[in-house]
């Protein structure tokens, strides 16, 4: 049997705000931090694969 996500169902604005990790996201955005974006991105248990188009909409990679 699998653990469940305590985030599962929530959209990504949601996992960052009740791991309290929002303001620290968008200072990473605005800075233009990437590998800091992507390490709280994977503190809310987002995959590898959902990370990309995350930050491509808030700016950070061009694709």
């Amino acid at each position: 049997m699998t653990e469940e996500s305590k985030y599962r169902g929530m959209t990504v604005n949601e996992r960052l705000f009740v791991a309290k990790l929002f303001d620290k996201f968008y200072n990473a955005v605005r800075e233009k931090y990437v590998e800091k974006a992507i390490a709280i991105l994977k503190k809310v248990e987002l995959t590898d694969e959902s990370i990309d188009p995350i930050l491509e909409s808030v700016g950070l990679i061009n694709k």
